[in-house]
């Protein structure tokens, strides 16, 4: 058991290297986040400031929490941006994907490799310097409250990323074109994980619904514990029963994310391709 799970590292480190190096070739294109990330904080920083005239507070928030609350989930999604489900698609559509199916090595596996390898890469290039300009230019409390809990967040956060983009990527199994779908679930995510307005600004019922949907623990989940509270539909929980909640979750989506690959290769085998 040992040695299968050493050797399953050997060939994620190796993996992960070589998409390292293959993607710092374009360094700059991860680079170009210095500039983005900045203004777009820029951007919200006016519209609460606007928002926050004469408030102290606005849903159990202040100015100075809302603000580290974006630094975070920009910071947090430079380390688990995922692109699995293009790159599935893609290769499906192609028809490359076909030299997978006769590796000893799954694509699920792949692909979980070639995300660790990228993320090295905007840890370096992305988190740590937007990470100091956020702290040392603007001066926002950008440190984690309690650097374990946010770690092991940022990390499930990592993998639940990974779990549900994959799994919308296997609709191209059964689809010619899934872009429609793709585009679908990036407008859902982009609104339901907390990342453009944070989630205590929804309708409770939406609050209440997110605790099923697999959006908040990508985003909003991890940037509270990054901050050190987290308060939702009225429910405040303490650190460690959170990262319980955030570890159900990923669970539950990892053996969905399995089962549909297992279907979804019966499926391509099935037609012949």
């Amino acid at each position: 058991m040992f040695e299968m799970i050493k050797h399953r590292f050997r060939i994620m480190r190796a993996v992960a290297f070589v998409t390292y190096k293959e993607w710092s070739a374009y360094r700059t294109h991860s680079m170009v986040s210095i500039f983005v990330g900045p203004v777009y904080f820029l951007v919200q920083y006016y519209i609460w400031s606007a928002v926050y005239s004469g408030e102290s507070y606005i849903n159990g928030m202040s100015l100075s929490q809302m603000l580290s609350y974006f630094c975070a989930t920009m910071l947090i999604n430079y380390l688990t941006m995922d692109f699995a489900d293009w790159n599935l698609q893609m290769l499906i559509r192609t028809g490359k994907f076909i030299t997978f199916s006769l590796r000893p090595l799954n694509h699920m596996f792949f692909a979980l490799s070639q995300k660790a390898g990228h993320r090295v890469l905007g840890l370096l290039f992305e988190f740590l310097p937007c990470f100091m300009i956020f702290f040392f230019i603007f001066h926002i409390d950008v440190l984690p409250a309690n650097l374990l809990y946010a770690i092991l967040s940022i990390a499930m956060a990592f993998m639940m990323n990974f779990f549900i983009h994959y799994s919308i990527g296997m609709v191209a199994f059964w689809m010619v074109q899934s872009s429609s779908i793709r585009n679908f679930f990036n407008l859902c995510e982009g609104i339901f994980s907390g990342s453009l307005i944070p989630l205590v600004f929804f309708p409770k019922s939406l609050q209440m619904a997110s605790f099923f949907l697999p959006f908040q623990y990508t985003a909003f989940l991890p940037a509270m514990v990054y901050t050190g509270s987290y308060t939702l539909a009225d429910i405040t929980l303490p650190i460690p029963q959170v990262l319980l909640l955030q570890l159900i979750a990923v669970i539950i989506a990892g053996v969905v994310c399995r089962v549909l690959y297992a279907v979804s290769l019966k499926h391509f085998t099935g037609v012949g391709a």
